[in-house]
């Protein structure tokens, strides 16, 4: 009960968080609503390929949110959170795999596909529990969390910060793309995880299994909101931002800014991993490509753009960039990129607190006019 009236108050001063809640909420039940009760052809109906793509968009939102716990309230400027991402995803994508049986092309009730292709003889011991769904999940979240612990442990101990932290960062999730590139090392190669069936029995082409998808990734959303909230308005989260300002003075108050760090981080990379959990089958693959360092770098840019600090911010910034990059990609694929690295500038320069940030600022000059009103005579007579 207590637990429960600490995460209200969490929230109770997050007028963002609140409506950006609201709307995901209301998201999860109106837009199954808009397909199914609505016909083809009707304005307001959201066709099944939109609502995945809302999925997909959705898995960046609690990846960008992860980003934000980290860089926002840490200081640490993550460039590697999309291998966290990769891992979750593939851990998902070989539970997938499994589900396959003998459907696969080369009809084997054990192996992959692709292990057949390269004469594989026996399942690797990595393979083994992955039939199993609960196991899955448990190495959603116990391998990016596992990574994120040791990688954390040694840097943090030996005191490794700012930019050469980011490089470091950025260097773990190239030498993982590197790696799982390679068909030895049995993770799909070049190809990666796809054609993937069914999913605890429920077929992965059915749109009641796409609608469930969108619905709990919306779900898993809010609720790793809510976690995140309540730890920044904790004595945690105080502390955590006393390191991110002045990580020597608060040491020096014998806070042990190693650990915080290194926990806030473990969990930031258990989200991105869930993240990446719920992307996969609602994509229908998972391959190399996710570990490619542009991708962390482009989860920095929704986080900036949407409001750093802010964790609300995260998500819009991901949600819009994102659908803008739909829109680009299909009216100028070509100038994408270009569009985004303007988007960062323009957000640099003219919108240094991100776009939530910029409309804060402007509701607050807006009401503190409105509390100190004065006519032009009075302002010409002062």
């Amino acid at each position: 009960m207590q637990s429960k009236s600490f995460v209200l108050s969490a929230l109770r001063g997050d007028r963002g968080g609140q409506l950006t809640i609201l709307a995901l909420l209301v998201a999860v039940v109106v837009v199954p609503l808009a397909n199914t009760l609505l016909p083809v052809g009707h304005p307001l109906h959201v066709e099944t390929f939109t609502i995945s793509l809302m999925g997909k968009y959705l898995s960046y939102a609690m990846l960008a949110l992860a980003v934000d716990l980290v860089w926002g309230y840490l200081g640490i400027l993550s460039l590697g959170h999309g291998a966290f991402f990769a891992l979750g995803g593939y851990a998902m994508g070989m539970y997938l795999m499994r589900q396959i049986g003998d459907r696969g092309v080369y009809g084997n009730p054990i192996l992959p596909d692709f292990m057949v292709f390269l004469d594989w003889q026996a399942l690797p011991w990595f393979w083994q529990g992955f039939d199993q769904f609960w196991f899955a999940c448990l190495m959603v979240v116990l391998v990016p969390g596992a990574l994120a612990y040791v990688f954390g442990y040694l840097a943090f101990r030996s005191r490794v910060s700012g930019v050469y932290l980011s490089i470091m960062t950025q260097a773990l999730t190239y030498a993982l793309m590197l790696a799982f590139f390679r068909n030895e090392m049995g993770f799909g190669g070049n190809n990666g995880l796809t054609d993937f069936k069914d999913i605890l029995g429920f077929s992965l082409q059915q749109d009641a299994t796409k609608i469930a998808l969108f619905m709990i990734t919306g779900i898993a959303l809010v609720v790793s909101y809510v976690v995140c909230r309540t730890i920044i308005s904790s004595r945690l989260g105080r502390v955590s931002m006393a390191i991110r300002d002045t990580e020597s003075r608060t040491r020096f108050m014998g806070y042990d800014v190693d650990g915080i760090k290194l926990w806030i981080f473990v969990l930031s990379a258990v989200i991105a991993g869930v993240a990446g959990a719920l992307y996969v089958p609602q994509v229908g693959i998972i391959n190399p490509g996710e570990f490619a360092p542009l991708n962390s770098i482009e989860v920095v840019v929704w986080v900036a753009i949407g409001g750093r600090a802010t964790l609300f911010g995260a998500i819009v910034g991901a949600l819009v960039i994102n659908y803008a990059k739909s829109w680009f990609t299909v009216e100028f694929p070509e100038v994408w990129l270009f569009a985004l690295g303007g988007l960062f500038v323009l957000s640099t320069m003219y919108f240094p607190k991100g776009l939530i940030g910029f409309f804060s600022d402007k509701v607050q000059q807006i009401r503190k006019k409105a509390s100190n009103p004065k006519t032009k005579a009075e302002e010409v007579t002062v």
